[in-house]
């Protein structure tokens, strides 16, 4: 074991918040060291987002390719899954690393081992230990794993692993219907597998409004995806072939399994405790609204900290705390959050629903747009969802959104971008937009209101 060195800045973790913070601060002359225990780029690039929209793109270009009768177009379609995973991975490997290279250049350590803290603001990963005025934990989260009987010590996949994928299960299952379990569900479903989406709730995407589920439900339904709602999965067996008991006593089976049931923060091996990091009731590293952390100079972002679990927010805690840390006034609510599901229809969501509007202690009021009722999602005939808008109204501010159709998490950023300057849903109502884009229909919906 060397001797215990000083650096400025040790960021452990290198997620989509850790790695422009320690290039930007590396830029600007400050010593940053940067822990990370596995492959560079953090969930998003790795497990996340990139390989997975890659996937999504082949299996959306399948599925509507399929769906295309409805248009008079009779496609014949053949899937090489081989070539879909192979595209994925090289993605997924080129964004890896190039924040590597990123890093690097910018004169960041990396330091490629696991960390764990050894004293106030003193970390050690593998034979190095370094003490700094700043520690900034960006470890994100891990898939939970239920623990159901027979299921450890099988080949189950999660959202981590899916990407090891070479060969296409014949039959696959998924335990879980949020929004990994339903991208990656369809997706399967889309190249050609048998899928069985298996969920304990009494609707799809269970956080989320129930005419989400609905429309989620009627679309990969649609696919030919079988959909198991209120069903309990209690217990797992494994010969070469997965074979699942529901408590209703039905069994299915199938060559692959996701295990898309929730994630937790990754904390466990951080040893939090030696540096005076406490964490909330859910696990979580506590922070306040500057991402302080209960332990003097050490700060949380991202999803370890309970951050939404998306990279716009991780990336958007990065520019609040580079700011913070420059002495600037910024805190981590600052901003209007929308998120969106890949799914098809897509899901995009931004600020408040009806309900979380009401428990605020708005006096609120929603509307609702069916699809049908677009011009454009008629001609391209996919009118499965709705446009809804949240309001106060006193204020006549615009408090959230609900959009679900084709392109939704695309038109959704309207309704984010009015949020964000403060405008009102009169704003929207007396707002010309082109004939026939699928944006149109979001001054209709505010007409509504009239």
């Amino acid at each position: 074991m060397g001797c215990m060195e000083q650096a400025d800045i040790i960021v452990i973790g290198s997620g989509q918040g850790g790695v422009p913070l320690a290039v930007d601060f590396a830029q600007e002359g400050k010593k940053v060291v940067l822990f990370e225990r596995g492959r560079f780029g953090g969930t998003c690039v790795n497990y996340g987002c990139t390989p997975s929209k890659a996937f999504l793109a082949s299996a959306h270009a399948a599925g509507r390719a399929k769906l295309a009768g409805r248009l008079g177009v009779d496609a014949q379609v053949r899937v090489d899954f081989p070539a879909v995973m192979e595209r994925v991975q090289g993605y997924r490997d080129s964004s890896s690393t190039g924040g590597e290279r990123r890093m690097s250049q910018a004169g960041v350590r990396l330091v490629g081992a696991e960390a764990r803290f050894v004293g106030e603001r003193t970390v050690r990963g593998g034979d190095v230990e370094i003490r700094a005025e700043t520690v900034v934990i960006n470890t994100g989260g891990t898939p939970v794993v239920p623990a159901i009987p027979g299921l450890a010590g099988t080949p189950f996949l999660t959202s981590d692993t899916f990407w090891s994928l070479r060969q296409q299960p014949r039959r696959f299952l998924v335990l879980g219907g949020g929004y990994i379990g339903l991208e990656l569900g369809q997706g399967m479903t889309r190249l050609g597998s048998e899928v069985h989406i298996i969920d304990p709730n009494q609707r799809l995407m269970a956080r989320e409004e129930p005419e989400v589920g609905a429309a989620l439900k009627k679309a990969l339904e649609g696919d030919g995806a079988k959909i198991h709602l209120q069903a309990k999965t209690v217990k797992v067996e494994y010969d070469g072939v997965f074979t699942l008991h529901l408590e209703n006593g039905e069994r299915l089976e199938g060559e692959g399994l996701l295990v898309a049931t929730g994630r937790r923060a990754n904390v466990q091996a951080l040893d939090l405790e030696r540096s005076g990091v406490r964490l909330d009731e859910r696990g979580y590293i506590q922070i306040d609204p500057q991402f302080r952390s209960s332990a003097p100079g050490v700060f949380a972002i991202g999803d370890v900290a309970g951050q939404p679990a998306f990279t716009h927010v991780s990336w958007e805690d990065y520019r609040r705390l580079k700011a913070i840390l420059k002495g600037e006034n910024r805190t981590k609510d600052d901003r209007v959050l929308g998120y969106a599901a890949f799914t098809d229809p897509q899901l995009g969501r931004v600020g408040l629903t009806l309900e979380q509007a009401q428990k605020a202690g708005h006096k609120a009021r929603a509307v609702t747009l069916p699809l049908e009722r677009v011009a454009r999602a008629w001609e391209l005939d996919e009118m499965n969802g709705f446009f809804r808008l949240v309001v106060d109204e006193e204020s006549e501010k615009i408090l959230g959104a609900t959009l679900v159709g084709y392109e939704a998490a695309e038109v959704v950023h309207t309704l984010l971008a009015h949020m964000e300057a403060g405008s009102s849903w009169r704003v929207l109502e007396r707002s010309v937009h082109i004939h026939p884009a699928l944006g149109e229909g979001l001054p209709s919906l505010a007409r509504l209101l009239i």
